[in-house]
């Protein structure tokens, strides 16, 4: 099985999905599967644009919109995660993971699935400290702290997949885990990314509980994104143990390192996304806990031994069958004809693929819960010492930043 990994996405479909057709045609090869690494920027119309993290020069509709009108077909299976710059309103629709359009599948907030016999695993969004151990309070229309604050990793989410006993293959995070860096080149790194050398040498380049998930999971590959550059690492679990190949990848442009492909042993082919029996076993379990207040998730009344959960998955996916729920369009698209966006929708709406995975699962549906007053599900900031709080960076802001200093300081020179 070959697959294709690319970086930063950043909507730019067209571009990469044409770089692999050229690559498949002058290679004589067949690219099986499409992995991104976040940043995905799943924007259906101008209404998305309104909960996408991006400042707004960078701010446009490119072109995932054409995939998911129907106008274009992704010609590879497409998997992706989130990262801190996503139309986070549409992603919190698939919140357990699902079609963002046809042949393009979004992993969930946290997500395990199976490509043939291959299990991908993913955690979406960045970590921050002051958000990791709260829940998913954040509510539509998002103000100018939750629209930052949504993509931020949660203790929950990382505790659902740290219960993942069975071998993951790949997995996939937007920010790179903490002190990965040891295992590569970090001084190239740092030539080519001299504002990453501080946070390296401090030990705060990168992502704490990615780490965590690194080193209990101990895949095979793990790809990461975000800092827009490539790098490598070689990961060994303990004296003779695993080894996790490492790479980051950079975002979709010319003359960058946007792109990866790598074969790995399978069984015969085709190959389709599937769910994977343990982590609905584990979804189910976990999801009387679902956070969805400040207030961090309340595991006390979660069953440790999910073997009998595991069987009755396992009874009811030899029923259905194990393929996702099919794709639904749930909001107009956009219309590059039409002079004035259309405001018809202004709402969330449930998606009827999350709506039928959950009756699957014979859950509830949690995601537009009501029950907390909006001031009660706010910002939790009242809670946190302002001093505390790390914003958000934006790699493009400081490699324009940067770039600006080296001109400036060329410029002295002569």
């Amino acid at each position: 099985m070959k697959i294709a990994v690319e970086g930063c996405m950043h909507g730019d479909l067209d571009n990469v999905y044409a770089t692999l057709l050229y690559l498949q045609e002058v290679e004589k090869t067949k690219i099986d599967l499409l992995l991104c690494c976040g940043d995905f920027q799943a924007v259906r119309n101008e209404k998305d644009l309104e909960s996408l993290n991006v400042k707004p020069k960078y701010r446009s509709m490119n072109s995932f919109w054409k995939y998911y009108s129907g106008e274009k077909v992704a010609p590879f299976p497409t998997i992706f995660i989130g990262g801190n710059h996503e139309a986070s309103n549409h992603l919190w629709e698939l919140y357990y993971g699902g079609w963002a359009a046809p042949n393009i599948y979004f992993l969930g907030f946290a997500g395990v699935v199976k490509f043939g016999n291959i299990r991908i695993g993913g955690l979406s969004g960045i970590y921050k400290a002051h958000h990791y151990h709260l829940g998913h309070y954040e509510k539509l229309p998002y103000d100018e702290s939750d629209i930052r604050s949504i993509y931020h990793v949660r203790e929950y989410d990382v505790h659902k997949l740290m219960q993942v006993e069975g071998l993951i293959d790949v997995f996939l995070s937007h920010d790179w885990p903490l002190g990965i860096t040891d295992h590569g080149n970090w001084k190239e790194l740092v030539r080519h990314k001299p504002f990453l050398k501080q946070e390296i040498e401090e030990r705060t380049l990168g992502s704490k509980p990615a780490a965590e998930l690194l080193e209990k999971l101990k895949p095979t590959y793990w790809f990461s994104a975000h800092l827009h550059c490539k790098f490598a690492a070689l990961v060994q679990h303990g004296e003779g143990g695993e080894v996790t190949k490492f790479l980051a990848l950079d975002k979709c442009l010319p003359g960058r390192k946007f792109l990866q492909i790598f074969e790995i042993e399978a069984g015969a082919g085709p190959y389709e996304i599937q769910y994977d029996e343990e982590w609905l076993a584990i979804t189910r379990n976990f999801n009387s806990s679902f956070p969805l207040t400040v207030r961090n998730a309340n595991f006390g009344g979660v069953q440790l031994d999910i073997q009998e959960c595991r069987q009755w998955i396992k009874n009811k996916l030899q029923i259905r069958g194990a393929k996702p729920f099919e794709f639904v369009r749930t909001v107009p698209c956009y219309n590059p004809t039409q002079s004035d966006p259309d405001d018809s929708f202004t709402g969330y709406c449930r998606n009827p693929q999350t709506e039928a995975f959950l009756q699957f699962l014979e859950l509830p549906y949690l995601l537009d819960n009501k029950s907390e007053p909006r001031e009660q599900t706010q910002s939790p900031f009242t809670l946190i010492s302002r001093d505390s709080v790390d914003h958000d960076s934006d790699v493009d802001e400081i490699e324009e930043l940067t770039a600006v200093h080296d001109t400036v300081t060329e410029e002295e020179a002569l």
